[in-house]
């Protein structure tokens, strides 16, 4: 690795950690829904805690744009932090100033403390350095543990990283550990599976991914416009017909590299998109004129488990159907159990991540049995395009 962890801190007793961590979660009349994220950084702040270090939490929650705004306060996941982390855990009404010191300098060593959005303030997307210097005077030390917000140069993901001694926290790790065995220096072959609706938001993923896989299965809606681009009709489905050149060179792109591109060979349509419409198998080359196909196939389920068989790693982003409708969700289910049972068998290395993709493994209930399931969303996806990661590319350079 060439980042600090928290293996390198050491006698940080009395040390104030400021603390990057994502707790922007869903809440609906003011509780949390989903408390994946605050489930995966509690390591980092218990092993910081039990070492004595005085806990810091930097957060941001929604987009205000600069201003406080009262419904996007973090006031109250500060109690969901409690209740997850079973330890008291302090507000302070603002992450800057006379407020945040006062909460700071009450402080006892292990105490856990959350400071208010960090983005009620307009230097934090700007990563401004007046403003990362006024966070930087909170703290002795800082741990990035959120790389779900790694992608942006915001003045708690990378300026700060710029004044403190800077290392990544335990979910980072992991997160960058997993990337590094998916697509960094994975073992081969290589197989990677895309879905989801529309190939337009993933043109420079598939890009990339020719150049680093050995196999690419396209499924989901954006199967359709390679499958149109190549001629084939398909009927009333979900397809951007304007992009039959840019799938053409993908798949020129591909076949340059030396990479499969693993296309449906039948599918399940239906005349109406909902749950427990009628619906059919067909070969893909017999799509009628009135249908949309809206899962791929058994005869696509086994190619693609057959290529599963062969890999030794697969990183894999979005759904093979519509699968939050039954039963447009049997490919997805089938594939991912396919490759949880390899990854349980130490035979394969196993990274899911992005957009539905943390759902669509839970609905498998799999997501236990990959190796990795990253739920950073656009984060991930950037990594997946090749995209450069500030939060990340500032803790390599700390070393």
């Amino acid at each position: 690795m060439t980042f600090k962890t928290l293996d390198d801190l050491t006698n940080i007793a009395g040390s104030r950690v400021l603390v990057r961590v994502d707790l922007n979660v869903p809440v609906k009349d003011g509780e949390v829904t989903d408390a994946t994220r605050i489930e995966r950084v509690v390591p980092t702040i218990r092993e910081l805690s039990e070492k004595g270090a005085k806990v810091i939490l930097l957060a941001h929650f929604g987009r205000p744009k600069g201003e406080p705004v009262a419904d996007m306060s973090l006031a109250p996941i500060a109690t969901a932090v409690e209740d997850i982390l079973d330890q008291r855990v302090h507000f302070a009404a603002d992450c800057i100033g006379e407020k945040a010191q006062a909460a700071i300098a009450g402080m006892s060593d292990g105490d856990v403390l959350l400071l208010e959005n960090t983005r009620f303030h307009k230097g934090e997307e700007k990563n401004d350095a007046d403003f990362a210097r006024a966070l930087a005077a909170n703290g002795d030390l800082y741990v990035n543990d959120a790389f779900s917000a790694a992608h942006r140069a915001h003045a708690s993901t990378e300026g700060l990283a710029r004044l403190l001694p800077a290392y990544a926290g335990r979910t980072m790790q992991a997160e960058l550990e997993a990337l590094e065995k998916g697509l960094g220096n994975p073992k081969r072959p290589v197989v990677a599976i895309v879905g989801g609706a529309k190939v337009s938001t993933k043109i420079d993923l598939l890009m990339n991914l020719v150049k680093k896989v050995d196999a690419l299965v396209i499924g989901g809606g954006m199967a359709n416009t390679f499958l149109a681009a190549r001629g084939t009709n398909v009927g009333k489905s979900l397809c951007e017909h304007d992009l039959a050149e840019t799938a053409k060179q993908i798949m020129i792109e591909a076949a340059t590299a030396g990479c499969a591109i693993v296309l449906p060979v039948d599918g399940v349509v239906a005349r109406e998109f909902k749950a427990g419409a009628a619906n059919e198998v067909v070969d893909i080359e017999a799509i009628p004129a009135d249908a949309m196909v809206l899962d791929v196939g058994p005869k696509s389920v086994a190619a693609v488990n057959d290529w599963v068989s062969r890999a030794e790693t697969l990183v894999w982003n979005g759904p093979l159907g519509a699968f939050e409708i039954a039963p447009f969700d049997k490919a997805t289910v089938a594939v991912a159990r396919h490759a949880a049972a390899r990854t349980k068998s130490g035979a394969l290395v196993s990274v899911a991540g992005g957009g539905d993709t943390v759902s669509a493994m839970n609905h498998a209930e799999v997501a236990d049995d990959l190796t990795y399931v990253s739920t950073a969303g656009g984060a991930f996806l950037e990594w997946m395009e090749g995209k450069p990661l500030p939060g990340v590319d500032i803790l390599h350079q700390q070393k």
